[in-house]
C-alpha cells in the first residue's frame, strides 16, 4: 500500500471561523485541507495566512483547491475562460493539486476536448497537478463516457467519486466492474463518500443497513490504492456533505447524522482497513 495522506474537507464547515476549521484538521490529525476557495477577499486573505502557518510548522501539509462553478447558461467559450482565470487565481497558494469540476455533460465531445487540453496546457505550464472529478453534470459524469476521453488524453489523472455513477446508472455498477479496472490507474486522489442507487451518499455509512454499499466502496478504494505508483503517495477526502446531501428531517430541518463526525470516523475507519 502506498503511504496515505488524508484531507478534511472545507465543505459543511463554511459558517466556522477559520481558526476552529483549522483547529479541527489540526486536532484530528488530517494532513491537509480540500476546498472550495469563497470569493470573499477577508476570508481568502486570512485563510492564506492560515495555510501558510500551517505550512510552516509542517512542510508535508497539503493543499487541495477545487474548481466547482454554479450552474448557468453559457457557451463552452465562456466557460473556459471562466475556468482558467480561477485556475490562475489559484497560482499564488501554491496548491498541492487542483480538484476540476471539467466541462458540462450537454457539451459535445469535441467542445470538452478544447476543455480539457486547455486545462492540461495550463497544469503543464505551471507544474500544479490537476485532477478531474467523477461527478455527475461533467465530462466524466457516466462511466461509459470516460474510455473515449482516454483514448485522446491518455495521461489524464482523476479525483474517484463512484457515488455519482452509481447514481447516473441506478446501480451499484454490477455490470460495470470493467470500468473501474480501466480507470483506477488514473485516479491520484479520492472522495471516500458511500452513496446508493439514488443519491451520491447514505446517511450513515456505519449504518448496519449499509454495510454491503461501504464494503462494495470499500472494494473500490482499495483497488484504485493497489493501482497507484505514485511514490509521494495517494490522497483521501472523506467527503461526506451537508444538506441536500445529507438528508434532512422533515419541518424541523434537522441533519439525520452529524457529517463532520462522519468525516472523521471515515478517515479513521480507512486507516484501519488499508493499513
Amino acid at each position: 500500500m502506498p503511504n496515505i495522506k488524508f484531507l478534511f474537507p472545507h465543505w459543511g464547515s463554511e459558517s466556522l471561523p477559520i481558526s476552529s476549521f483549522i483547529e479541527i484538521v489540526e486536532d484530528n490529525s488530517f494532513d491537509g485541507i480540500e476546498i472550495n476557495l469563497p470569493q470573499e477577499n477577508k476570508f481568502k486573505n486570512d485563510f492564506f495566512e492560515a495555510i501558510e502557518v500551517q505550512r510552516n510548522n509542517n512542510s508535508d501539509f497539503i493543499l487541495g483547491l477545487q474548481q466547482v462553478f454554479g450552474v448557468k447558461r453559457e457557451s463552452p467559450k465562456d466557460y473556459l475562460n471562466n475556468v482558467i482565470d480561477r485556475m490562475e487565481s489559484f497560482i499564488p497558494w501554491r496548491p498541492n493539486f487542483i480538484n476540476s469540476h471539467t466541462g458540462k455533460d450537454h457539451y459535445s465531445f469535441d467542445e470538452n476536448c478544447q476543455i480539457i487540453d486547455a486545462i492540461e496546457n495550463f497544469s503543464s505550464r505551471n507544474n500544479i497537478p490537476v485532477y478531474h472529478e467523477i461527478h455527475r453534470g461533467r465530462f466524466t459524469f457516466h462511466s461509459q463516457t470516460i474510455g473515449r476521453y482516454l483514448e485522446k488524453f491518455p495521461n489524464l489523472k482523476f479525483v474517484g467519486d463512484f457515488s455519482h455513477w452509481c447514481v447516473v446508472s441506478e446501480s451499484m455498477l454490477e455490470d460495470q466492474e470493467q470500468i473501474i479496472e480501466q480507470i483506477s490507474p488514473h485516479i491520484y486522489h479520492l472522495h471516500s463518500r458511500v452513496g446508493h442507487e439514488q443519491s451520491p451518499q447514505v446517511n450513515h455509512p456505519f449504518a448496519p443497513e449499509w454495510s454491503n454499499h461501504l464494503k462494495k466502496f470499500t472494494g473500490w478504494w482499495k483497488q484504485v490504492i493497489l493501482n497507484y505508483k505514485n511514490p509521494k503517495g495517494m490522497t483521501i477526502t472523506p467527503e461526506f456533505g451537508p444538506f441536500p446531501y445529507m438528508p434532512n428531517q422533515p419541518f424541523t430541518q434537522e441533519p439525520i447524522s452529524d457529517q463532520r463526525s462522519i468525516n472523521i470516523e471515515m478517515k479513521d475507519y480507512l486507516k484501519s482497513v488499508l493499513s
